[in-house]
């Protein structure tokens, strides 16, 4: 099997390259490759590549996901969410090649307190969820083999992350105020990346897999609930904590109003996932507490 992987330098991209692997011949670009054309603000030449390479499998974890620079700039959005994965799932069609795309939560519009469902209807509230759920409709009118993978609150040890930014302020100051009134599971990009390797081994046994399937971890919190267990970790362990646990104050979105709307509700239902691949998702705790002593070392 011949892996053509995009994004292989992003947090979910940098994962993949480790899962993949053993699956078989793996290439990986990032938009600035200079063997082969893979920058996604110019989809034309992305053709070219799969051309080129031959892949029996095409993963693409490029993606424009700052959620809030996308309300300025719609139309590299959409190049990058829509467009690009467009050709990439044109030309798997035309190969009977399998595309492997990541989604989010952000296509629907986080009303309610249920676990959605793969088959709800959608409802961005922003230009990220509009151009990524556009995205996805391009990749199912392709008629091309596929796995649409939506995620939410992805976090990884590589980079910048939601937990590391809660320990600096945590060292900083006496109080701190975390959103309280959005809900979901945090997911460690390892985890999603071991999901895609057992998701996509199974699909090339069983073409009857193709689809839209949720990966999340089990469980959820809210941002505040994610900021206590965090920084009463680093509390336990010794490590500069100024912050008392009673001056931790939750608050509502609107105390942080942002260019692009949350949905409050990222609640996934991992169910089909779980039954179709055989798989079990673990509780998202574990996961954060792997992150953070990997990154404390």
């Amino acid at each position: 099997m011949k892996i053509l992987l995009f994004g292989c330098n992003g947090q979910v991209g940098w994962e993949l390259q480790r899962s993949l692997s053993p699956l078989g011949e793996l290439v990986a670009l990032d938009f600035d490759s200079r063997e082969h054309h893979a920058d996604f603000s110019r989809p034309d030449g992305l053709a070219d590549t799969v051309r080129a390479i031959e892949p029996d499998v095409i993963v693409n974890a490029a993606a424009h996901t700052a959620v809030d620079k996308a309300e300025s700039e719609p139309e590299l959005a959409r190049t990058l969410n829509a467009t690009a994965p467009a050709v990439l799932a044109r030309e798997a069609a035309a190969r009977g090649a399998w595309l492997v795309h990541y989604s989010t939560d952000y296509v629907f519009d986080g009303s309610g307190s249920h676990y959605r469902g793969e088959d709800e209807q959608p409802g961005p509230l922003s230009v990220y969820g509009r151009t990524k759920l556009e995205g996805e409709q391009f990749i199912r009118a392709s008629g091309c083999k596929h796995l649409i993978l939506r995620t939410s609150w992805v976090y990884a040890a590589r980079g910048g992350n939601f937990a590391r930014t809660m320990l600096k302020l945590a060292a900083e100051r006496e109080r701190m105020t975390v959103i309280d009134d959005q809900i979901g599971a945090p997911t460690g990009a390892d985890l999603l990346a071991d999901v895609t390797a057992h998701a996509m081994r199974a699909a090339a046994r069983d073409p009857t897999l193709a689809g839209t399937y949720h990966v999340a971890a089990g469980g959820e919190t809210s941002w505040f609930g994610y900021a206590r267990l965090v920084i009463e970790w680093a509390r336990a362990r010794g490590l500069p904590v100024r912050v008392a646990p009673s001056a931790i104050e939750p608050v509502p979105t609107s105390a942080y109003p942002t260019a692009a709307r949350r949905p409050l509700n990222s609640r996934l239902d991992t169910g089909r996932l779980q039954h179709s691949f055989g798989l079990r998702m673990p509780a998202w705790q574990p996961g954060v507490l792997r992150m953070l002593a990997e990154t404390s070392t």
